[in-house]
């Protein structure tokens, strides 16, 4: 009686290793499938697609941005972008205000980017080289960072302090 008992749950545990391994398999199809490339050590190997927009200003001085709010799309930034023009650029948002950190991992266009809090304010600015995976920590807590071509904010007269309009980010504000 008993080793028929055994035999049942041994039979019970295998099915449900069958059903694990079959689970396991078809997510990792639907990961496969989905576009979204990464290497062994979950680094991304293609870049985002193009991304919803929005339209920042600063007194007279506009940028369409690129909205990355997912982690995924924080993640892969513009990570193997060949080009970005002058006035535009990627905004990351983040849910809460937190230090950031940025690098330039198989990013070869020299960038520039503003810490910008919640309400903003450039806290600060920080120019980035291609393919440095030196990380580069906001100062302070920040909501928000903005990506453009290097020097972009020189030229333009942005500087820490300034404050961008930035407009409802909640699923309507960004353009596809």
């Amino acid at each position: 009686m008993r080793t028929s008992s055994k035999t049942g749950r041994e039979k019970r545990r295998y099915r449900g290793a069958i059903c694990l391994s079959i689970l396991l398999m078809f997510a990792g199809t639907l990961t496969a499938c989905s576009g979204q490339d990464t290497d062994s050590s979950g680094v991304p190997t293609k870049p985002n697609p193009q991304l919803a927009t929005v339209t920042l200003t600063c007194d007279n001085v506009q940028v369409v941005a690129e909205v990355a709010k997912t982690e995924e799309e924080k993640s892969r930034g513009l990570m193997y972008r060949k080009s970005l023009e002058e006035g535009k650029g990627m905004l990351f948002v983040f849910d809460y205000d937190q230090k950031a950190s940025f690098w330039m991992k198989n990013t070869s266009i020299p960038l520039s980017l503003a810490y910008l809090s919640k309400d903003g304010t450039v806290t600060q600015i920080v120019d980035l080289q291609p393919y440095s995976q030196e990380p580069n920590v906001s100062t302070f807590s920040v909501r928000y960072v903005l990506e453009v071509p290097q020097g972009w904010f020189a030229k333009v007269g942005i500087k820490e302090g300034d404050k961008f309009n930035i407009p409802p980010l909640d699923g309507t504000g960004a353009k596809k």
